[in-house]
């Protein structure tokens, strides 16, 4: 018999990953505030109640804001031997909270973390997912078709995970949006694109970023007073230098932490400044 999946919200991860399980064979039907948005794109819809109380699966695609009211709107029917899966990017301490929320209907919860862009990779997206049962529905959820890994049995790990990814993602995003926004103020935008794009695809980003970290131990002085002049061009030029001046405050924190005199020449990994700069924080929150 096909597992029976109820989405609660169909926005663009709900309608990709239901019709993705569609296709693969699973019992879908979803819910949303919008009816129409369901039903025009062929998906059964079903009242909240007869969502809930008829899935095995209860998976949470609502937007990040949304996620503990939803959660809420299903307890009335949630009972014992249904799996509440949460797909919304939260931090670790909202999952353990919608987990108590879930738990007095003896339902169990479990935590998702999509890494990737659904509305590139669709249901192809990576997937962690984390809590005591998370194994199993891991294995549930690749088998109806989405990319799922089981991350951790403690919960808020696999939310944490993804919480740090996005300071990489969404903080490349910014700053290739105001290199851009500047560029093109500047007058120099396809020739900042093409630079930047070329550089990339010729170097291994690995390597890249491993020698960004070693030389950082050795050149944040010079960097610091580089980003200073970058925060002043953008400007003079009319642009506020919102991550400019996050960087420049960045390096400036690296010159307070000395990093000069654990490293007078180039480290030989990431690891020793990673390990440096770390302990040297928790140093000053004492």
């Amino acid at each position: 018999m096909a597992i029976r999946i109820g989405f609660i919200g169909f926005g663009e991860v709900g309608s990709t990953f239901l019709a993705a399980m569609r296709a693969g064979g699973a019992d879908t039907a979803a819910f949303d505030i919008i009816e129409s948005k369901v039903k025009e794109a062929g998906a059964a819809y079903k009242a909240i109640g007869d969502l809930v109380g008829g899935s095995e699966l209860i998976l949470s695609t609502v937007t990040t804001q949304a996620a503990r009211s939803a959660a809420e709107s299903c307890l009335p029917y949630l009972k014992r031997g249904q799996f509440y899966v949460d797909l919304n990017s939260t931090s670790a301490s909202i999952k353990l909270e919608l987990d108590r929320i879930i738990r007095p209907t003896r339902a169990q919860f479990v935590e998702g973390a999509i890494l990737g862009a659904v509305g590139v990779t669709g249901a192809a997206t990576r997937i962690l997912i984390g809590g005591p049962a998370g194994r199993d529905i891991a294995e549930s959820l690749r088998a109806a078709g989405l990319n799922t890994t089981f991350f951790s049995e403690e919960l808020g790990k696999a939310s944490t995970f993804k919480m740090l990814r996005s300071i990489f993602s969404k903080g490349v995003e910014a700053l290739v949006l105001e290199l851009l926004i500047a560029g093109r103020r500047a007058g120099i935008e396809t020739e900042l694109w093409t630079d930047v794009t070329e550089f990339m695809d010729r170097n291994a980003f690995g390597q890249v970023a491993e020698n960004w970290i070693q030389t950082h131990a050795t050149a944040c002085e010079r960097r610091y007073h580089e980003m200073v002049q970058v925060a002043e061009t953008l400007r003079e030029i009319g642009i506020a230098p919102v991550m400019a001046a996050a960087t420049e405050s960045f390096f400036n924190r690296s010159r307070l932490l000395e990093l000069y005199r654990a490293f007078p020449t180039k480290p030989r990994s990431k690891e020793e400044v990673i390990t440096y700069m770390e302990g040297r924080l928790r140093s000053t929150e004492r």
